[in-house]
């Protein structure tokens, strides 16, 4: 039975999810340092390869098993011309993308690596202007020339004429927002063809293959993960992939889609938010302004009635 859209219901739906995506965000990093709260020891130290490949895999097959049971097992399978990219989108796309953006949070913090990666946007726009050989808007120029300044700003660059940060960890955050983008270009034609779960279990079942051919079983065996780490692995997963894509897909049946991406913004305020309450990872008033000045120029670019580029797609989250 047709139920009509509740845009209320749509907003808590969407919220209860990039909540969730922050306190994922302050759990990988936790993981990476050992601590949860300022000065306190409470985990032993997990690497973002074992983090980032257990998330993906724990995730297809809980997904495998969720859709095998309501749907069948039949109705899983995808045409053969579409398999190569989902297998690129999960390796390209979502494998990277995951990876890189827990290096960021391991080697800078979890306000460099959050905000560097929602640039993606920016990247999408630029790219895709590029391609179509459309001039974008000055509107959307201004959010290019916004959202540079905000990494700036965030990074120390005016301050210090140079990075203060890891540099390593900057490029991961950087490398982790091309393959968000990569991924949201991509998945474009996909989207169109397959529901989004559908596309979500080929994507998270091609990374997962991955990880096992860079990290097999055998070394994981050797890591002597204790069943504590192992705990926090699964409830990872659970936090950080399967209840939020759930509540996102949720809110998607309430909202449009751009103003569901206008919601989901609230991920980086989350996310800093619950680092420097749990972590202590406070945030400089320079910081704070780069971070603001980022999170504007998405919602001009992303922001519902706005001129769109012939082929731009809506950008889907995969934190």
């Amino acid at each position: 039975m047709y139920s009509k859209p509740q845009p209320l219901r749509g907003y808590l739906y969407i919220g209860a999810a990039t909540f969730l995506w922050g306190v994922a965000a302050t759990m990988g990093r936790a993981a990476f340092t050992g601590h949860l709260l300022p000065g306190e020891e409470t985990l032993v130290a997990i690497d973002p390869l074992i983090l980032s490949q257990t998330r993906t895999s724990f995730t297809f097959l809980a997904l495998l098993l969720i859709l095998a049971m309501k749907r069948g097992w039949a109705s899983l399978s995808v045409p053969r011309a579409d398999l190569g990219r989902l297998c690129l989108l999960g390796v390209l796309g979502l494998a990277a993308a995951n990876f890189f953006y827990y290096v960021a949070i391991q080697r800078t913090n979890v306000a460099t690596a959050i905000i560097l990666q929602y640039t993606a946007p920016m990247w999408v726009l630029l790219y895709v202007s590029a391609r179509s050989r459309q001039r974008p808007t000055l509107q959307q120029m201004a959010a290019v020339a916004l959202a540079l300044t905000g990494i700036a700003l965030l990074i120390d660059l005016f301050t210090a004429g140079q990075f203060r940060l890891d540099r390593y960890g900057v490029v991961a955050a950087l490398l982790s927002a091309f393959s968000f983008a990569f991924y949201n270009v991509s998945a474009h034609s996909v989207l169109a063809r397959h529901d989004r779960w559908t596309v979500l279990l080929h994507v998270t079942g091609s990374a997962a293959i991955f990880w096992l051919l860079i990290n097999p079983p055998w070394k994981i065996v050797a890591g002597n993960y204790s069943g504590g780490q192992w705990m926090f692995l699964v409830i990872f997963a659970v936090v950080s992939a399967l209840a939020p894509f759930a509540l996102y897909a949720a809110g998607l049946q309430h909202l449009e889609p751009t103003r569901a991406m206008i919601a989901s913004c609230m991920e980086p305020v989350f996310s800093i938010g619950l680092a420097a309450l749990t972590l202590g990872e406070l945030v400089r008033p320079m910081q704070l302004a780069g971070i603001v000045l980022v999170l504007g120029a998405i919602l001009a670019v992303e922001w519902p009635g706005r001129k769109k580029i012939a082929g731009e797609p809506m950008i889907e989250p995969i934190e």
